[in-house]
C-alpha cells in the first residue's frame, strides 16, 4: 500500500509486526457491531445444539442395532432403529434450513451495517481525503473487506459453536463408554496445537497482503478504465505501461493465491495425518480389547464413528483461530478507515443558518493543504494488551485546534496567507490574479470544503463552523471549472439540486442557464442518459447544465469558476448570459477571467502567492499602478471589443 502525497492512507500504513496478533479491543469492537442481531444469534446457538445433539445419536443406534437388535432378532427394535436413521437426517435437514436463514440474515446485516458505517463515514471527510486517496483503495474497502467481515460473525461464529458442541458432546459419550480409549485418542491433540500455532499467524499476514494487493489492483483498474484515465492514457500511448503495471499486481494476487494454497494444504496434510495416527492406535487398542471381551463389536463400530465426529471438529478448532485470524484482518481494515478522524466537524447541538442575507467576510484567514509537516502521520495503536484500535495520530497539535504548530510553520508552505475581506449581500466580488495565487483554494473555503488552518470565514456574522453543514450547502451555490455529472439522465442531473423541484421550474432554470433549447432537441429530451462524468455532452453543455443546476437550487451566495477559455464562441457567450441571471440578486464570489465581469464587479480581490494584495473597483486599482494593472495590461486588455 503507497504513500500517497504524505496523505490519509500514510494512516492506513501500519507496521506489520502489529498486525500478528488478534487483540481484545478488536474482538469487543466486532462484538460491538453483532449485539442488534443477538436474538438471532441465539436463535442460531438452538438450532446447532438442535442439530450437534441429533447428529450425535446415530453412532449410538448403530450400536445398539449390532449389540441388540440384530443378535436378539428383535424386528421391532431393528424398525424402529431404522425409522431413527431416517428421521434423523429429515430433522436435521429442516433445522438446517432455519439456521441457514437465521446466518444470512446475520451475516447480511453485519455487511449493511458496515457498509453503512464506512460509506457514512467517507461521506463526512473533507476534500482534502479524496484527494489524497485513490478511489479503488476505498472501493476495495467496501466491498472485498466488508464481505471478508461478514465470514467472522457468520461461518466462523456458526463453526465454532458447532465444533465446540460437538466436541463436548463426542467426548461425554466416548468417556462414558470407555474413558481409556478416549484418553488414548486424545494423544494427538498437542499436534494440532502445535501445527495450529505455526502456520495460523503465516496465513494472517499472506491474507493481509492479499487484501493490500488486490486493493493495489483494484486502485490501477479505478484509475485507468473510467473514461478520463482511458483518456489519459490512449493520448500519451501508455497502454503498455499500464498493462505491465496492472499485470504485475495480478501475478502478486496470483502468487499470493498460491501461497495461501500450498501453506493451506500443508496443514490439513498435517492434521490428516495426526487424525489418521490417533483413529490407528483407538481401532489397534479397542480391536485387541474386543477381542479380550472387555469391548463388544458394536461399541467399536460406535466408538470409530465418534473418533470421526470427534477428530473432524477437533481440526477444525485447531484451524479456528487460523480462520478466525484471516477474517478479523478483514475488519482491521474497516476499523482503519472508520478510525480516520474527519476533519470537517459539525458541532453538537449546532444551529441551522437561516436563509442568508448574503454577507461574506474573511477575518485573517490562514490555509495549508498540509497538516503538520507530512500530512497525517502513521498510527499508534494503544490498547489493554498494547496492540488496540484506539488510534492517536502523531502529530504536533490536533487537527481540531485549527492551526499548524509554530515550530513546523516554516515547512508549510501557506496556500493562503492573513486573507482578510468582506463582502456586502448582493455583491458581485471579482477574484483574480496569476495561476497558483490561492483563488480556488479561498472559494473552498466558503461551504467549508476545508477548515482554514487559521482565522475565520463568517457569513452574516455567523462563523461558519458553529452552523450545521447541510444548512450552509443549502445557502451556497457553486459552480466549479471541471464540471462533474453522473452517469444518469439530464433530469437526474438537475434534480439533484433539489429533487422536489417541479418540471416547470426545471424547466425554468433550464431555460435561464441557456441550455433547454438543446436538452429539447435531445431524442429523449429530459430523459436523455448523459453518459460517464456528462462525457457525452460538449463542455459548454456540461457547464450550462451545471449552472442550471445552481439556478434551480437558488441559493442566497453564489461561487463560482468563470472559466470559458476552451469553450468556442457562442458556448461563451451563452455561458455569459446565463451567469448574468444568475448572479442578479445574489451576493456572487467569482474567479474571473472575462474583463466584463471584473468591470461589473463591486469590489475585485487580487491574489499573489496565497496573500490578497490589492482590492478595490476596477479604476481604483488601475490608478495603484501594481499588480492588477499588470494583468490587465497583459491579460484582460485583450477582451475589449474594438470600437
Amino acid at each position: 500500500m503507497g504513500y500517497y502525497g504524505g496523505g490519509w492512507f500514510s494512516y492506513l500504513k501500519q507496521d506489520e509486526n502489529k498486525k500478528n496478533e488478534i487483540d481484545r479491543e478488536l474482538l469487543l469492537r466486532v462484538l460491538r457491531f453483532a449485539t442488534p442481531y443477538f436474538s438471532k444469534i441465539a436463535g442460531l446457538m438452538l438450532t446447532i445444539l438442535l442439530i450437534t445433539g441429533l447428529t450425535l445419536l446415530n453412532p449410538l443406534i448403530m450400536r445398539d442395532l449390532i449389540d441388540n437388535a440384530l443378535p436378539n432378532g428383535d424386528t421391532t427394535r431393528l424398525n424402529w432403529l431404522a425409522l431413527a436413521l431416517v428421521a434423523i437426517p429429515i430433522t436435521n435437514g429442516l433445522i438446517g434450513v432455519f439456521q441457514r436463514r437465521l446466518s444470512s440474515q446475520i451475516g447480511e446485516g453485519v455487511i449493511y451495517d458496515l457498509r453503512r458505517a464506512l460509506y457514512e463515514h467517507m461521506q463526512r471527510m473533507s476534500l482534502r481525503f479524496f484527494t489524497q486517496t485513490r478511489t479503488g483503495e476505498l472501493m476495495s474497502r467496501l466491498n472485498s473487506d466488508v464481505v471478508g467481515a461478514q465470514s467472522a460473525v457468520t461461518w466462523t461464529l456458526t463453526n465454532m459453536t458447532t465444533n465446540i458442541i460437538t466436541v463436548v458432546g463426542t467426548l461425554s459419550i466416548m468417556f462414558a463408554l470407555e474413558w481409556r480409549l478416549t484418553l488414548i485418542a486424545l494423544m494427538v491433540l498437542p499436534a494440532f496445537i502445535i501445527l495450529a500455532r505455526q502456520i495460523g499467524s503465516t496465513l494472517r499476514r499472506i491474507r493481509r497482503r492479499s487484501m493490500e494487493v488486490n486493493a493495489e489492483m483494484n486502485a490501477i483498474m479505478n484509475e485507468t478504465l473510467n473514461v478520463s484515465g482511458a483518456l489519459l492514457v490512449k493520448l500519451f500511448g501508455r497502454e503498455p505501461h499500464e498493462k505491465k503495471r496492472f499485470a504485475g499486481f495480478a501475478e502478486e494476487v496470483r502468487d499470493i493465491g498460491v501461497q495461501s494454497a500450498v501453506v493451506s494444504r500443508w496443514f490439513f496434510m498435517g492434521l490428516g495425518i495426526a487424525t489418521a495416527l490417533g483413529t490407528a492406535l483407538v481401532y489397534w487398542i479397542g480391536g485387541y480389547m474386543t477381542l479380550e471381551g472387555r469391548f463388544t463389536i458394536g461399541t467399536i463400530v460406535a466408538f470409530g464413528s465418534y473418533l470421526g465426529q470427534l477428530y473432524g471438529p477437533l481440526s477444525a478448532l485447531t484451524n479456528l483461530p487460523v480462520e478466525f485470524a484471516q477474517s478479523m484482518v478483514s475488519f482491521e481494515r474497516v476499523f482503519e478507515v472508520l478510525d480516520i478522524p474527519v476533519e470537517i466537524k459539525e458541532k453538537e447541538d449546532a444551529p441551522a443558518l437561516p436563509t442568508a442575507k448574503g454577507q461574506i467576510e474573511f477575518d485573517k484567514i490562514r490555509f495549508s493543504y498540509q497538516i503538520g509537516q507530512d500530512g497525517l502521520q502513521e498510527v499508534e495503536r494503544t490498547s489493554f494488551w498494547g496492540r488496540g484500535n484506539n488510534i492517536k495520530l502523531k502529530r504536533g497539535k490536533e487537527l481540531e485546534e485549527g492551526y499548524v504548530a509554530k515550530e513546523q510553520e516554516e515547512k508549510v508552505r501557506m496556500a493562503l496567507q492573513d486573507i482578510s475581506f468582506r463582502i456586502e449581500p448582493g455583491q458581485l466580488a471579482a477574484i483574480v490574479g496569476p495561476s497558483g495565487a490561492g483563488k480556488t483554494t479561498m472559494t473552498y473555503l466558503i461551504p467549508r470544503l476545508y477548515d482554514p488552518t487559521a482565522g475565520r470565514v463568517l457569513i452574516d456574522g455567523r462563523n461558519i463552523c458553529d452552523v450545521t453543514l447541510n444548512s450552509l450547502a443549502d445557502n451556497i451555490g457553486m459552480v466549479t471549472q471541471e464540471t462533474y455529472l453522473f452517469y444518469d439522465t439530464v433530469r437526474a442531473n438537475l434534480l439533484y439540486a433539489r429533487p422536489d423541484a417541479s418540471e416547470l421550474e426545471m424547466m425554468t432554470a433550464a431555460k435561464a442557464a441557456n441550455i433547454h433549447d438543446f436538452i429539447d432537441s435531445l431524442p429523449e429530451g429530459y430523459d436523455t442518459v448523459v453518459g460517464e462524468r456528462g462525457y457525452r455532452l460538449s463542455g459548454g453543455e456540461r457547464q450550462r447544465i451545471a449552472i442550471a443546476r445552481v439556478i434551480l437550487k437558488n441559493p442566497r451566495i453564489l461561487v463560482l469558476d468563470e472559466a470559458t477559455s476552451s469553450l468556442d464562441s457562442l458556448s461563451e457567450a451563452l455561458i455569459q448570459e446565463a451567469l448574468q441571471r444568475v448572479m442578479q440578486g445574489r451576493t456572487s464570489l467569482v474567479i474571473a477571467h472575462r474583463l466584463s465581469t471584473i468591470l461589473a464587479a463591486d469590489v475585485i480581490l487580487v491574489m499573489e502567492n496565497g496573500r490578497l494584495v490589492e482590492k478595490g473597483t476596477h479604476q481604483e486599482l488601475l490608478d495603484q499602478n501594481g499588480l492588477y494593472r499588470s494583468l490587465y495590461e497583459t491579460q484582460f486588455s485583450a477582451h475589449i471589443p474594438p470600437k
